[in-house]
């Protein structure tokens, strides 16, 4: 849009506003501006993984992402071996929209079963003697360089460390410094470096790990603000404040920038709420309000959303699986609808399902997007007259199809006539 000046000239022949009160507006709405600016900076346009993996630190090998991705062929094999014996397991018609998802998730899972690994030194890990911790942190560090190196990481990988509360502090510190200064031995930080910050409850427990990472980077001779960090939202204090306001948007705001991702954890905070451990699920009313005051605290901001997880574990009989992959696909299904388009997976044969609910969303929905886009980029008007904000959201939902690998550049071109840098300046990144 073009930049208007205001100089107190009006219509001819009547009234006009002063320069003055252009200029009082102007020194009004200034900081306003800059305020805008900094704290709301919209899309970071970067790939957003479709979930999360945590393995436990003592758990993590060289190879454990092609076991990952082996383990949930061997389960798709043996349980959804064809598109009809998938849409049984899942309760979906037997249809071109099935056989689609199922070739794709197979191609998926022999190519990049998982999008972003991290690796636990908190909940999943325990407390260890100090040394073994130690040396589990330089290991980790030295495992993931190796990965990156021969090209078997994924996208994205890091570590989650213990809490800033006070019993387990100092040791989670350590865990991060040794992991931190083992990558910078090894060759440096990778492109995809992702940390996680757990059972935050107060704003000032992200700034200590905001003043932690200033300090690193100063001292290593990296870049202001190299790294970020996911905060987990897994206390009923993050959420809502001794206060009464908002914590999670403190928190956001204590992050200086920093913030990449909120986590909603399922199980501590369901726990923190007084949920019996039979009814926690991530469909839950209490998540579904921690999750709605995630989703507007987070909106504009640029921090990413990832809801969390099942531990409704796919194995043991094909009906058991089939019980545990519908119950699993539905889950996934409703959040994508709720725009948490990241989640936690937690067992190898939760691939197949992540990936069958994520691929068919985008597919469902290719055709009418895109005529959609097209419509409003011609301005040719169509079924349903679409806004700019609209179009932001049209297109962001084309370019996670794309990252996912769900739909393919050439079939979005030929339905859009757009390219990936059009969608990319459509959607605001």
């Amino acid at each position: 849009m073009a930049q208007v000046e205001l100089d107190g000239s009006g219509p001819v022949g009547g009234a006009s506003f002063s320069a003055g009160a252009l200029a009082a507006v102007e020194a009004l709405l200034g900081p306003v501006d800059a305020e805008l600016a900094r704290r709301y900076p919209g899309d970071p346009g970067t790939r957003q993984p479709v979930h999360t993996v945590y393995v436990p630190a003592d758990a993590f090998a060289a190879g454990t992402v092609a076991d990952w991705g082996r383990q949930a062929l061997e389960a798709l094999d043996t349980h959804a071996a064809t598109p009809e014996r998938l849409a049984e397991a899942l309760g979906l018609p037997a249809d071109d929209l099935i056989a689609d998802v199922h070739a794709r998730v197979r191609a998926k899972l022999e190519r990049e079963p998982i999008e972003d690994l991290r690796i636990d030194f908190e909940d999943g890990y325990g407390p260890r003697p100090d040394a073994e911790e130690d040396e589990a942190a330089v290991l980790a560090a030295r495992l993931i360089t190796a990965a990156v190196a021969d090209g078997t990481a994924p996208p994205y990988i890091g570590i989650r460390i213990k809490c800033m509360e006070a019993a387990v502090r100092a040791r989670g510190i350590r865990t991060l410094q040794l992991f931190l200064g083992a990558l910078l031995a090894e060759g440096g930080l990778p492109d995809g470096l992702v940390l996680t910050l757990p059972k935050v409850t107060y704003a000032e427990q992200v700034t200590a790990l905001v003043r932690l990472l200033e300090d690193f980077e100063q001292r290593a001779g990296l870049p202001a603000g190299r790294i970020g960090f996911e905060i987990q939202i897994e206390t009923t204090q993050a959420i809502l404040g001794p206060d009464g306001r908002a914590t999670v948007s403190r928190m956001i705001e204590a992050a200086e920038g920093r913030a990449t991702g909120l986590h909603y954890g399922t199980f501590d905070y369901s726990a923190a709420c007084g949920v019996s451990a039979a009814y926690q699920s991530m469909d839950h009313p209490v998540a579904d309000h921690a999750k709605a005051v995630m989703q507007v605290a987070a909106a504009g901001t640029g921090v990413r959303l990832s809801d969390g997880s099942t531990n409704v574990i796919p194995t043991g009989s094909t009906e058991q699986v089939h019980a545990a992959w519908r119950l699993h696909h539905g889950l996934v299904r409703r959040s994508l609808a709720r725009a948490y388009y990241q989640g936690w997976d937690m067992h190898p044969a939760h691939l197949p399902t992540r990936y069958a609910a994520v691929y068919a969303f985008y597919r469902e929905g290719l055709a009418a997007a895109a005529a959609r886009l097209s419509a409003y980029v011609a301005k040719a008007g169509g079924d349903v007259m679409d806004e700019p904000a609209t179009a932001r959201a049209l297109s962001g939902y084309l370019l996670r199809g794309l990252d996912c690998g769900a739909v393919d550049p050439a079939e979005v071109t030929a339905l859009t006539g757009l390219g990936r840098a059009e969608l990319d300046a459509l959607a605001g990144r």
